[in-house]
Parts: C-alpha cells; structure tokens; sequence
C-alpha cells in the first residue's frame, strides 16, 4: 500500500519548509470548493482560526502557571515514565487515552506519543509522522536518550491527558541546555502547551535535519487506485487545515491555551444542520444521517455516498417527504421494498472494495433497481443458478467415478497409460521440507491488501 501526504493541492509527500518568523494561521492550499475554511491571521495575544481559538499567555500572566500540570505532584498510580521512549532519538508509541478527545470535532480514543515533542493524532502510523494530524507545542529533533535526566512522562486522570518532555536535549545542540515542556489534552477538547524550560530561542533552531513546529494540523485520508497496481489502492493524506503559532513568543514560563470551536459535526440533525451559522458550508447527508462541510476525515465516506450530490438543493422537508414515500404502504411494490433495500445496501457494500468506489451513489442506485426490476424477474436467476449448479456438480463426481472405473478394469488403455506416465512422483507438490535456506514455505501477500500500523521512526 503506498501512502502519500499532501498539502492541498500539491501531489507527493509534504517537504518539510523553514517557519516563517512571523504568526499565521497557515491552512494548506486550499481545493477549489467553496467551503473550505478561510485562513485568518494573528492578530494579538487571542486569536481566531476556524476551528480553534488561541490565547497566548506570557511569563508575567497567572493565567500561564495556572495552565501548567504539576505532573510530579499528580497520583503516582496515573504518571507513566515511557522507558521506550526516554532512551531514544526519533521514535514513537501508541497509547490509549481513558476518555474520548475531540479532535477537530473528532472523538479520539488513541494518539502517540512522539521523541520529538508533538503528538501525533492520526490513525494510520507512517514515515512521515511530522508533516500533518499532529499537536505539537515544540517539534524539534529532540533526544531523549542522550541524558539519563531527560524522560518523557504522561499522565491520565480521566479529565486530562498530559504528556510532558522533561529535560530533553536537542539532537547536536546540547550545549544549550534542556528543554521542558508538556501538552495537556482536556477532556472538553481544549488543547494547551505549557513550557517550562526554553533555554534558547525557538527561531534559532536548525530544522534541516527535523521540522521546527508549533502548532496544530488535521487531515483527511482518501484511498485511489494505484496507476502502477490496478489490484491494489494507494492512501494520499490531504491536510487541510494548520495552525502554526509564532515561535519567538515560544519562551520559559509562557503557555498557549487553544478552545475548540463548534463545527458541522456536532449537529445531529439536519434540522440543526442546515440552520447552522457557523462559518462552515454545512450540509446533511441524509443516506449518513451526518453534517459536514465535506472537510473533515470522513471525507472518504462523503464521497463514497455521494453527499455532495444528495444534498445539492435540497431541504430537510425533501428528505422527509422521500423517507414517508418509501415507508408508504400504497406503493405498487410494496410486498417487495424490505428485499429491495437490502438488496440495494449489499451493492454498494460490495462495491466499496472495487478499485473506483467514489462515484456510487446509492439513492440512484435504488432507484434504478426499483424502476427495472420487477418481482418475476427478482429472486428468480438465484434458484435456476443454483440448482444447475448442483447437476453440473452432480455429473462432474459422476464422470469421475465412471473414468476411474474403466481405467481401473482397462489397465492398458490409452487414458491409463496417460495417467500413469504423469504419475505423482513428476507433480509438484506443496509440503514443508528441510533446507537450509528455505525452511518453510512463506505466504506472499496479495498486492491488493492494505497493511496499516507499521512504524517507521526515520522521520519522527
């Protein structure tokens, strides 16, 4: 399975580039929609970025030490040292959270933990960890393993998750002094960086060797057929949308509290949905019973049911009108719509692992099959199929046993001396044999199977 992250709407892995040295909210390219969110900019200490809203907290604030989580002081039974972790460079570990963490309006239950401080928020574990779908208060090429002092610890208590890297030093920059400082995730979805230690300044670290990043990011994943593999369907990962903060007001003692704003889909209804004034084009898809912008990481089932297309000029009482029609007891086909229905889910269930699953539109599909098939003609072709099927069978165990009757009573007759001059010691034969090299016989995997979950640490 080939995997590629992209920043819409470039192709290919996502370089990692120089911060700028000023503060933006820096969303990828945008896709040529309509509804993608519009990028808004810093403008003093709060800011607002669609999804997120950040307050930035110096030094002299109260507010800043009231945001740090005293992990040393917290229930023992709740703090973890990650041994793994705090004795090696550029690696990276899952770990279950004990509540769900919306994420960009996404129940998280699952996120790891990274060496080089951020945490990684996606599903899919691949090379390139820092491009997108993270939360990082200061990704840098940190290494952890190179003092016994420096640890990465997380802590859950049910209401927050806090991961925090004390005393790590930066990879060939050790003669600066430890880093300290920690990410908490609350269970109400608010995301906050606390630093402790900084003891340099964030724009003066080198990112040729790791990204240099603060900030947030969210993707979507959409599965294409590989052109080079027909059988097989290649993952893009699209982000699609950033928040990168300023990293010269990155200093000791200073915090970033982010507030989740509300977005689509927490609506659930399309009542709610379509009267909705957020700043997002949010649309129901009645097929889904979900509400969306399109911009989000169900955008692969969005297209997949055509969302787009169904809600497209359409009002709730649309939707309402044509759930009454196909429960009305009056339609000619009446006897026949429980059938129907799953007949039509089973299509598309099945069509979901062919190589283009993104142009079915399931209410056509229904439609279709109501307008041409007839009740003769339905259930039919299943019964003729099968029981020609057993005949067939029937006949084939039939002639075997006659041609092994005639060989076996004409022992030199043409069709027996063909058998026994390919006897089974010129046949090949699938067994385990003792050889130094090849042991055992290996099982290849069919090109066409995804493998997700491996874990490369060249790119934390």
């Amino acid at each position: 399975m080939a995997l590629s992250v992209r920043t819409l709407p470039l192709r290919g892995f996502l370089v990692p580039r120089p911060q700028p040295t000023r503060s933006q909210d820096a969303p990828s390219p945008r896709l040529p929609l309509s509804s993608a969110p519009a990028p808004c900019r810093h403008k003093n200490e709060e800011d607002n970025h669609s999804y997120y809203v950040s307050r930035l907290y110096g030094p002299s604030e109260p507010r800043s030490r009231e945001l740090w989580v005293d992990v040393a002081e917290a229930n023992r039974s709740q703090v973890k040292i990650h041994t793994i972790l705090s004795n090696t460079h550029r690696q990276a570990s899952r770990v279950v959270l004990s509540f769900d963490f919306p994420f960009y309006g996404h129940p998280l239950r699952q996120i790891t933990i990274a060496t080089g401080g951020f945490i990684f928020m996606g599903d899919v574990i691949h090379r390139m960890l820092t491009a997108t779908q993270y939360v990082a208060p200061l990704m840098a090429n940190f290494n952890p393993g190179y003092s016994d002092n420096s640890t990465v610890v997380y802590f859950d208590n049910g209401t927050v998750f806090v991961v925090q890297w004390d005393h790590v030093y930066l990879q060939g920059w050790e003669d600066k002094g430890s880093f300290t400082f920690q990410a908490a995730l609350h269970r109400d979805g608010r995301i906050v960086f606390g630093y402790k230690e900084i003891p340099m300044s964030v724009p003066e670290i080198s990112s040729s060797q790791h990204p240099v990043k603060t900030g947030l990011s969210d993707a979507f994943m959409i599965l294409n057929p590989s052109p080079d593999v027909p059988e097989s369907r290649r993952r893009s990962i699209f982000e699609y949308h950033r928040i990168e903060l300023d990293p010269s007001k990155v200093t000791s003692m200073s915090a970033v509290e982010f507030t989740p704003l509300p977005t689509c889909l927490q609506h659930r209804s399309c009542d709610a949905c379509m009267s909705s004034d957020l700043t997002f084009n949010c649309s129901w898809c009645h097929v889904l019973q979900r509400c969306s912008s399109g911009f989000d990481r169900y955008r692969q089932e969005w297209m997949d049911y055509g969302c787009a297309q169904e809600a497209e000029g359409r009002t709730c009482e649309d939707f309402q009108d044509e759930d009454h029609d196909l429960a009305s007891p009056d339609t000619s086909f009446s006897p026949y719509d429980g059938d129907l229905t799953t007949t039509s889910s089973s299509l598309f269930i099945d069509s979901l692992t062919t190589e283009d699953d993104t142009k079915l539109n399931p209410y056509a599909g229904g439609d279709g099959l109501q307008n041409n098939l007839s009740p003769k003609t339905k259930g039919t072709p299943v019964h003729l199929g099968t029981i020609v099927g057993i005949v067939l069978a029937v006949l084939l165990v039939a002639a075997i046993i006659l041609a092994g009757i005639y060989i076996n009573g004409h022992p030199t007759s043409n069709a027996a001396l063909f058998f026994i001059e390919r006897r089974p010691h010129h046949w090949p034969a699938m067994k385990f044999r003792s050889h130094p090299d090849h042991s055992t016989y290996a099982e290849v995997e069919p090109s066409g199977h995804e493998k997700e979950g491996f874990m490369e640490a060249e790119q934390c």
